[in-house]
């Protein structure tokens, strides 16, 4: 078990004062067996009139926040602290009916894995899927979790992460004619690509923790991460990371879960002026980690 405390910063920048509408944020993590959250605080600049939490259509916890004053500068700072506990590939046991692809789901989830099953972006020529079924072994069994394990390291070996200013996400098509995109489109490619193969998929928003920002390999740290889960039975909703090649949870804080990444998005909201009058936009993340304190004797 691991301790991890996330600090996010968010700042939006005016040329002159503006009224903001109501925002929405997602950054308090989903309570599970894997990650139990232990506080959590948010506070903006200017400070909020009314803050209500709900819960939205797949269970993730927002924040719908209102201001009564306007401002050049509008600015949101969370805090969460949790505790962590690493399922690792190792521990991903899948149904004996499952451990060799093709197979079917159970007919009374598939009325509920339905629309996590279904293709949500076009593909007039299937080049998704004729890619993602490279990764079949045409004439011999297919281990289940090894074909999931290699789409998901061959995208992050062969794509090149890269950052982008422009808001968000590419096309699976795009990711995949490009071979460079941010966490968010990996994360996409991997879920249209699953869903080719008849799989459930569905998109994560969250943070990840980089053991040593210096030298570390590990990408999509210092902002919002995004990874998938795919549906296995018997194991349930698994972690893959395509980014960083990590299948499982390990140094993933989940927050928010959805069919598609744009119902997902971590801030969003509005304000009453020009486009010119925005100015810019910072984001910050740090995300630190210590060992949960035990008592002796």
């Amino acid at each position: 078990m691991t301790i991890f405390s996330v600090r996010h910063i968010t700042a939006y920048r005016y040329r002159r004062e503006v009224d903001f509408g109501e925002h929405r944020l997602m950054f308090r993590p989903r309570d599970s067996f894997d990650q139990r959250l232990i506080e959590a605080s948010l506070t903006t600049y200017p400070e909020q009139s009314h803050v209500r939490w709900i819960h939205d259509v797949f269970g993730n916890c927002v924040a719908l926040v209102d201001f009564s004053r306007p401002s050049t500068e509008l600015r949101f700072e969370t805090w969460i602290t949790l505790d962590h506990t690493p399922q690792l590939a190792p521990d991903i046991r899948i149904d004996e009916a499952a451990l060799t692809y093709p197979f079917s789901y159970d007919k009374d989830e598939i009325a509920d894995l339905a629309p996590a099953m279904q293709r949500h972006y076009p593909d007039p020529g299937d080049e998704i899927g004729r890619w993602a079924r490279r990764f079949v072994r045409l004439g011999h069994p297919t281990e289940t979790g090894h074909l999931l394990m290699t789409l998901c390291y061959a995208i992050r070996e062969s794509f090149v992460y890269a950052r982008r200013q422009e808001h968000g996400t590419q096309t699976p098509l795009e990711t995949l004619y490009l071979r460079s995109g941010t966490c968010r489109d990996f994360a996409l490619l991997m879920m249209e690509a699953a869903r080719t193969l008849g799989l459930a998929a569905r998109f994560v928003s969250g943070y990840v923790y980089v053991p040593d920002r210096d030298g570390s390999t590990v990408l999509g740290g210092g902002s919002t991460h995004a990874w998938c889960q795919i549906y296995l039975p018997g194991a349930g909703w698994a972690e893959f990371d395509p980014t960083n090649g990590i299948v499982g949870n390990r140094d993933l804080i989940r927050v928010a879960v959805a069919r598609d990444p744009r119902q997902a998005i971590p801030l969003s909201g509005s304000y009453d002026g020009d486009g010119s009058d925005f100015d810019s936009m910072t984001v910050q993340v740090n995300v630190t980690t210590r060992q949960p304190w035990i008592k002796e004797g």
